[in-house]
């Protein structure tokens, strides 16, 4: 009973979050919850940078190692970002789409990072522990007093324990949100402090609280300020405008490259996520702008117009040869259509470009290992192990890393990443009988033995 009670809390607590959508669309870890697995998580390397690039003054500026902090796109069209499950930031694509510049997405991350420092995650679970146990307490008496009026027959018994139940989940839901907006007023402020620090504007997050304002004008004019767990975005308006507006930096503008990177990005967003007429109605051949034509040989591509594409991303890779995402961008084409020993070299040009990107290397093994070639598995084995310095967590790179092996004739070590890959799957099945089969098939102290060995202890002790 107490658990139901606690999980009725929380159910409460993630619906009541999603009128933060409508109020200020910065959501709490309760968002995040609430949308569970329909979270669209979305990897691409060039915007993940562009958003390390715009996080790195920041993080430092508060104190934060920027190696402990995981940023992951949601595919999303809502201007939205949130900070969930410890030190990860989540960005809905929808901001970077609908940010008119850099400053504005910075201004928003600036916030977000503050709850990071901040610690409101962690705070937030001692107010949550707080509030269900108030909770579990009105809500027994709620049950309890349906109960003993229904046993004696009284009229209404049911409405009037569901009446007290209710009525304390109110006061437990109007405790807990009053405590969150505290967070989001401090998060606020330290945004304001973290770009002081940095020499940047705070103008950004200002027209974006504007612009989000007028955009949900009209569903605001009824909502309840104590019902939502954000300050109203008119009130931090009010707020936030005389702070920034007092600031020395407050007329910086971007810098030209990062203006540029972000219109890059969004048209990367556009001409991956949307059709290829709406694309072509946002960026017509009459663009001639850099970020118009990257949208328009992405899809290209994607329409499987090879004739076109590679043309076209070939003339991109000639105005900035140096620019490691145009030759992604041709190896993923050729990769994807067929073309994989074709998209070794673009891919290999992509890597030296950017010697730290984990995805790449990982698309790089990929093309290698389409010839089933030992060399090739050899060198897809030596590419991965860089790859998993970064990208240790993807599933993808140990079935890779399963392949390779698989091609080099070493079964337990296939065995065993096989294992590795269905566990970060959830496949706990597959984990279990793949580690079982690395387990028989290596030797007594081997490495692959021990690790075989931590898989099925861990599985074991989730099913406990």
């Amino acid at each position: 009973m107490f658990a139901n009670a606690l999980k009725s809390l929380l159910s409460l607590v993630c619906a009541l979050s999603l009128l933060l959508v409508q109020a200020a669309h910065f959501a709490p870890p309760a968002y995040a919850q609430q949308r569970g697995n329909d979270l669209r998580l979305i990897r691409d390397e060039e915007i993940e940078e562009l958003m390390r690039r715009y996080l790195k003054p920041i993080f430092k500026a508060a104190g934060i190692n920027p190696g402990a902090v995981q940023i992951h796109l949601i595919n999303d069209s809502a201007i939205n970002a949130f900070v969930a499950g410890g030190q990860r930031i989540f960005i809905h694509t929808g901001l970077i789409e609908q940010a008119s510049r850099p400053n504005e997405v910075i201004g928003v991350l600036a916030h977000e990072t503050a709850h990071v420092a901040g610690g409101h995650l962690a705070r937030l679970g001692v107010e949550v522990d707080k509030a269900s146990t108030q909770a579990i307490i009105v809500m027994l008496l709620g049950a309890a007093g349906a109960v003993a009026a229904a046993s004696s027959g009284a009229r209404g018994a049911g409405q009037a324990g569901s009446a007290i139940m209710m009525g304390g989940q109110s006061m437990v839901q109007r405790n807990l949100l009053s405590y969150v907006r505290a967070q989001e007023a401090a998060a606020d402020e330290g945004a304001l402090r973290y770009l002081e620090a940095t020499g940047q504007s705070g103008k950004g997050m200002l027209e974006l609280f504007q612009k989000l304002y007028n955009q949900s004008i009209g569903s605001l004019q009824y909502v309840d300020p104590y019902a939502v767990s954000h300050p109203l975005p008119l009130q931090r308006i009010r707020v936030l405008e005389e702070r920034v507006r007092a600031s020395k930096y407050y007329g910086k503008k971007d810098e030209d490259f990062l203006v540029l990177r972000h219109r890059m990005a969004q048209a990367k967003l556009a001409a991956f996520t949307r059709d290829a007429q709406a694309v072509y109605n946002a960026y017509p051949p009459s663009d001639n702008s850099l970020p118009a034509q990257y949208a328009r040989a992405i899809v290209a591509y994607r329409l499987g117009d090879m004739n076109s594409a590679i043309p076209q991303i070939d003339r991109l890779i000639s105005i900035i040869p140096k620019n490691p995402y145009f030759w992604e961008l041709k190896g993923q084409a050729l990769l994807e259509k067929g073309n994989p020993a074709e998209a070794i070299e673009p891919l290999k040009q992509a890597v030296k470009l950017a010697p730290k990107s984990g995805l790449i290397k990982i698309m790089l093994a990929q093309a290698l290992l389409a010839s089933d070639s030992r060399p090739a598995a050899k060198e897809a084995l030596a590419v991965l192990a860089k790859a998993e310095t970064v990208e240790g967590q993807s599933a993808q790179l140990h079935l890779f890393k399963a392949r390779a092996h698989g091609i080099m004739g070493d079964l337990p070590r296939a065995e065993l990443a096989t294992a590795e890959s269905a566990m970060l799957r959830g496949d706990k099945k597959l984990a279990k009988e793949k580690a079982q089969g690395a387990l028989d098939r290596s030797s007594p102290g081997s490495s692959v033995r021990i690790r075989a060995n931590d898989i099925l202890n861990a599985l074991k002790q989730k099913d406990s």
